[in-house]
């Protein structure tokens, strides 16, 4: 049988109207009745683009040339916007870009719940540059270019992005890529570390080099030069993230921390471990979920998916008592530890599989005031219908997917809630990545 011959693409540019924006913000057109998706164009432009990729239903384009720009059309304030998959939208004003995700949010509540909030609350904002303290970038060493990059994937392939530095990650990394790029390019290792995983806290910045083979001992001194040199915590890890291990410095706890200034509380964490990584949108997101709480000094608290504490010990700052909930045990322990650390005694934490039925674990069976729940992308439908069980006046339920959150969010009406308020947070700047917050109460208004 003969195989089946590859559509050639378009050689030659084609002119696109856009009409409007996609959910992972690329513009939509339309040409000869197909639907077209335009990377890096906004709705009510005419742009030139390249087809880059062909389905049957679609096809997938890069703007060459702007020929009749948008109002909202800003000039990126990164030089590798147009090649760089870390951003989406620089191209795109600010107060656009959040009107962009406030509109996604409600077209899923529409669409998925069939619900909307009583009350829209404003969106929450943050610096839209050098905010980023958690990323992971990639390594690759090119024969012929003779050099190393270090960054992350262009937009929509598998190439690492030639950049220099990066405009979203915190200074203390993100200043530094080409002098990153000319350090691994000395090491004798050079063409097997393929990434480095990077955490900032609020005092102290950490690089994980994932290193395929062992270090000769030049390179190992050179890492570790390296982080003296620039004040920056250096880890290893050879094999799986169990293997991960501080060389510099040598002495001392494998802790970074950020503060809750709010709340009194300083909270520390593994550089591998879960964090948010946007401090300044953590603080607002952490105060305003507390504020819709309405936590009183007599209330009994259930924070799911907690990690290490990051609104289980807040909480405890005005609780009776909080009852913190996470599938990963060694967040467990590190939720532990910070509560000692902080030196509450009326918080719990305890591990549990959070995909079913945990009403009749025993940290479960008085009940709750509040319940505050923050999962992972794939959201919560399983807990959500066994929420109501506790009787709790309020929850609110914090997310990284607005499609999950409405799912969700219906579950929670059918159970005799109702969605009082909710609003986007600005997490990730320049991306089209959608945190938001919701309420809800029990009952009638």
């Amino acid at each position: 049988m003969s195989k089946r011959r590859r559509k050639s693409l378009p050689s030659e540019p084609v002119q696109c109207v856009v009409e409007k924006l996609s959910h992972d913000g690329r513009g939509i057109a339309y040409r000869e009745g197909k639907i077209q998706f335009v990377d890096g164009a906004l709705p009510g432009e005419t742009v030139t683009a390249k087809v880059v990729g062909s389905r049957s239903k679609f096809d997938e384009l890069r703007t060459l040339e702007v020929l009749e720009a948008a109002p909202d059309r800003v000039t990126p304030p990164c030089d590798f916007a147009d090649l760089c998959g870390g951003c989406s939208l620089q191209h795109m004003a600010g107060d656009t870009q959040i009107e962009f995700k406030e509109k996604t949010l409600r077209e899923h509540f529409a669409h998925f719940g069939g619900i909307a909030p009583e009350q829209w609350e404003a969106p929450m904002r943050s610096p839209a540059l050098a905010y980023r303290r958690k990323a992971r970038l990639g390594v690759r060493f090119v024969p012929k270019r003779d050099s190393v990059l270090v960054g992350f994937r262009e937009k929509r392939n598998s190439f690492l992005a030639d950049i220099t530095r990066c405009e979203v990650l915190d200074p203390r990394i993100g200043d530094r890529i080409t002098e990153l790029r000319e350090l691994l390019y000395t090491l004798e290792a050079h063409n097997s570390i393929p990434q480095i995983e990077i955490a900032c806290g609020d005092d102290a910045a950490a690089l994980v080099f994932r290193n395929m083979d062992p270090l000769s001992a030049s390179d190992y001194g050179s890492l570790v030069e390296y982080g003296k040199s620039r004040d920056l915590h250096i880890y290893l890890q050879p094999k799986g993230p169990e293997t991960v291990h501080r060389i510099w410095p040598e002495q001392g706890e494998e802790r970074l921390s950020y503060r809750l200034p709010d709340f009194d509380l300083t909270l520390k964490f593994h550089p591998m471990d879960f964090t948010q990584v946007n401090a300044d949108i953590n603080q607002k997101m952490v105060k305003r979920a507390l504020e819709w709480l309405d936590v009183q000094p007599g209330d009994r608290v259930l924070d799911l998916f907690c990690g290490l504490g990051n609104f289980t010990l807040p909480l405890a700052r005005q609780a009776k008592q909080v009852v913190g909930v996470e599938g990963d045990e060694s967040m467990v322990v590190r939720g532990r530890e910070n509560a000692d650390l902080n030196g509450l005694d009326n918080v719990s934490f305890h591990a549990a599989n959070l995909q079913g039925d945990f009403t009749s674990e025993p940290w479960a069976k008085e009940g709750f005031d509040r319940i505050l729940i923050d999962p992972p992308r794939s959201g919560a439908e399983e807990i959500c219908h066994y929420l109501a069980a506790f009787g709790a006046r309020r929850i609110v339920y914090v997310s990284c997917n607005p499609a999950t959150l409405a799912r969700d969010a219906g579950v929670l009406v059918s159970n005799g809630y109702r969605l009082v308020r909710a609003g986007v947070m600005d997490m990730f700047p320049h991306t089209t990545h959608v945190e938001s917050i919701a309420l809800f109460e029990r009952g009638k208004g």
